[in-house]
């Protein structure tokens, strides 16, 4: 028989960081990361949107990759 890990941080907050709502996040109004800027110009290109505007937040990058790759068909 094999015997599950118990993780108690996961008990505490089930659920990952990507999953909490961006609004809410303590480092939401810092600038947007160089691997958002990233892939949110590729989601962009590939939906046929125009590029990402300059100046967006970690929070609002990751609201719109969030919608992106939601109207891409991802998960």
């Amino acid at each position: 028989m094999t015997e599950t890990m118990h993780n108690p941080k996961l008990d505490e907050h089930p659920g990952s960081n990507a999953e909490k709502d961006p609004s809410t996040w303590t480092t939401g109004d810092e600038p947007i990361t160089g691997a958002q800027a990233s892939y949110l110009t590729t989601l962009s290109e590939e939906a046929g949107k125009e590029p990402p505007p300059e100046g967006l937040t970690k929070a609002e990058a990751s609201q719109r990759i969030d919608a992106l790759k939601e109207e891409l068909g991802r998960s």
